[in-house]
């Protein structure tokens, strides 16, 4: 019979942790949280030093029914959750609710599981932390006294099933704000000049750089005019050279943020699923004769320090498949983020030689894909900078100088195996010169003007939000993910093309949240509250202080919210058409993802239509139809007919209202991964580039 008892939070982690403890060992799940506050009301005294009060989450008696009667037979029993402020908080509930003394050596922490992991912290339990136990309980109460005391508000001033939260409410303040920046854009003419010069029948591309030395703006056709009017033939000489070389540095390891946001460049996982996959990894896989093991280290980390075992095992790894060159001869350190707490090790896989073509077999596809990924950041971060030889060349005819630039990798380093994601720019690609020297002469073979135009800031995406949110020092690990779940729920915001864009329901909220409880969207304010937390973690500060110096002022801002919040009635548009099954009038009304048309003889007529977007393009397959902006079940937007289903014509890219030049075919922008370019269907005819 077994001694002890191991309580962990899943079952799947409870079947990993138990093969290796052995037969004196019984573990077992808790699902999660056993006590919560509860749902039907506040749950807080706050009269009584803001009590929580806490009750058994309902579905939990016949877990906890187990719990207990395996709690009686044991000799001891350890709470194993996991290692960060929810997990404390679980361990802590689950002492109270199965009567184990909190000062006792019942806390057991690991940041792996496996099999050295767990038996060395087996080796050294500790008490449970309250400190850590009362950051989560501070956080806890604090967003239910905003979410219980504006709520209602909402509900009562708007309508029902809204809520305001805080770290939800910064989230929505960005993207409405990104919203109003790109409304209140004025494009911005600018052009631009390539050469395509030659030496020796190869060929080299330039653009105009500026005039004497001077770097130059083009903004008009004028000022392009005014450069091409001043070149004295086609004869350019190089004018200077300079060539270096470069080292690129690999990423550090990945924390919860970036993990994130590389999942949703890279594998196109929103965060929610990123999440989940990682969890799976982390709390055990099957492998086969090797049994379930955890593959990765604990996902929910704002640090990327890595222990120097993992450091060893990896660079044995790198030395014996790659070369001793390509392990690196010191390690970079990252520049720590002033929130992070370093409470874990960065994600990574729990052994570098567990490759991901050893185990694909027993993943699913998407396992793979992210396992993959972290397993070849983490041996990335391990190995030597790449080192590139870079060259700049300008050539200058009359004071007028183009610029060539290129760059070849000398030496690929980590580049071997992984190089990070960026939003911003393209991955480093060779581009080789010619050997020129100064003095030399070249031919300018073609000569291509550009127009553009400035483009306004781009929506948020995912993982682009998460990158704000974090650097803005808003939310910690474990809630980025959640928080952009919740947003999208409450129909706040709305996926268009993977960006986020507010609905008017979002937009209602905001402002009235602004008006009466401008402190609770305040960025500054919410990443203070942040920063109070961890000061409440780290032991400095009593929560019930925390708690009090914000509800002084929040009690008084909902007296006034109160009284002089104005209800908001968000009334039914006519749709100016009526309904095809019982000709009352349609009617324009707010849904989850925003307006739908629906009948206006609701309930007797459930009838609903989507919000038809005709993009001004004649349909190419057949005589009447025209192009409509569709949406697919996942919220993808396509294009198609709008006499489908008697015309069947799609198109994932959209169709412009002009026909190829060159076949008269259907033109289309085709959405590259940095910007958006021309492409013609039937043939290959292109046009360049918008970013």
């Amino acid at each position: 019979m077994a001694e002890f008892l191991v309580i962990v939070e899943s079952p799947a982690k409870a079947k990993t942790i138990e093969r290796y403890l052995g037969k004196k060992y019984k573990v077992k799940a808790s699902m999660g949280h056993v006590r919560d506050l509860p749902k039907s009301q506040m749950g807080v005294e706050v009269s009584e030093g803001y009590s929580p009060k806490y009750i058994t989450i309902r579905g939990k008696g016949p877990v906890l029914k187990e719990l207990k009667t395996a709690a009686k037979k044991a000799k001891k029993i350890y709470l194993a959750a996991d290692p960060d402020r929810e997990g404390e908080a679980i361990a802590w509930h689950l002492a109270h609710t199965l009567d184990v003394d909190i000062t006792s050596d019942c806390r057991v922490v690991f940041n792996e599981i496996t099999k050295d992991a767990i038996k060395e912290s087996f080796k050294h339990p500790r008490a449970i932390n309250m400190d850590l136990v009362d950051a989560q309980q501070a956080r806890r109460i604090l967003d239910r006294l905003v979410g219980y005391n504006i709520s209602p508000l909402l509900w009562k001033k708007v309508k029902k099933g809204l809520s305001a939260g805080r770290v939800q409410s910064v989230a929505v303040r960005l993207i409405i704000e990104r919203e109003k920046e790109i409304k209140a854009f004025i494009p911005e003419e600018y052009w631009s000049i390539r050469g395509d010069f030659v030496k020796n029948k190869e060929v080299i591309e330039a653009d105009f750089y500026g005039i004497d030395g001077r770097k130059s703006e083009l903004k008009t056709i004028d000022d392009v005019n005014a450069v091409r009017s001043k070149l004295d033939g086609n004869t350019f000489t190089i004018a200077s050279v300079n060539k270096r070389e470069r080292k690129r540095n690999p990423a550090v390891p990945f924390i919860t943020s970036s993990l994130q946001q590389e999942a949703a460049r890279k594998l196109n996982f929103r965060a929610k699923k990123t999440m989940m996959l990682a969890q799976q990894l982390y709390e055990g896989i099957d492998l086969g004769k090797e049994g379930t093991v955890g593959l990765i280290t604990y996902m929910r980390t704002d640090s990327t320090r890595i222990s120097d075992t993992a450091k060893q095992e990896a660079a044995d790894y790198i030395s014996s498949t790659f070369g001793k060159e390509y392990l690196a001869t010191e390690q970079k350190v990252s520049k720590k983020n002033q929130n992070s707490q370093d409470a874990h090790e960065g994600v990574r896989p729990t052994s570098s030689n567990r490759t991901p073509a050893e185990i694909k077999e027993f993943l699913s596809r998407d396992q793979l894909r992210l396992y993959k990924l972290i397993w070849e950041r983490f041996i990335a971060s391990q190995m030597a900078p790449a080192i590139m030889d870079t060259m700049t060349v300008d050539m200058e005819n009359n004071g007028v100088i183009f610029r060539a630039t290129g760059s070849k990798i000398k030496f690929p380093g980590f580049m071997k195996v992984y190089v990070e994601g960026n939003d911003d720019q393209d991955e480093e690609k060779d581009r080789i010169l010619p050997p020129l020297e100064e003095g030399e002469k070249v031919v300018l073979k073609d000569i291509d003007q550009n127009q553009h135009f400035t483009q306004p800031p781009p929506r948020y995406s995912e993982a682009r939000l998460v990158k704000t949110l974090e650097e803005s020092g808003i939310g910690r690990p474990s809630t980025y993910a959640p928080t952009l779940d919740t947003i999208q729920k409450r129909g706040y915001v709305a996926l268009d093309n993977k960006r986020f864009i507010p609905t008017e329901l979002g937009e209602i909220v905001f402002n009235l949240v602004m008006e009466f409880f401008p402190e609770i969207i305040d960025l500054d304010f919410t990443a203070k509250m942040e920063t109070s937390l961890d000061a409440v973690e780290d032991g400095n500060v009593d929560w019930v202080r925390i708690i009090d110096e914000f509800y002084q002022g929040f009690e008084k801002r909902l007296e006034k919210a109160e009284k002089e919040m104005q209800e908001i009635e968000i009334k039914d548009e006519p749709a100016g058409e009526d309904c095809e099954k019982c000709e009352h009038e349609m009617v324009y009304k707010m849904g989850r993802y925003g307006k739908f048309m629906a009948c206006s003889n609701f309930p007797e007529c459930r009838h609903t239509k989507a919000i038809v977007k005709d993009i001004g393009v004649d349909c190419p397959n057949c005589e009447k139809g025209r192009i409509i902006e569709r949406k697919s079940k996942k919220r993808r937007i396509f294009y198609g007919c709008d006499q489908y289903p008697g015309c069947e014509f799609l198109s994932w890219d959209k169709p412009i209202a002009r026909k190829c030049p060159k076949c008269e075919s259907l033109l289309v922008e085709k959405k590259l991964k940095k910007g958006i370019q021309v492409q013609c269907v039937s043939c290959d005819y292109k046009e360049d580039q918008q970013k």
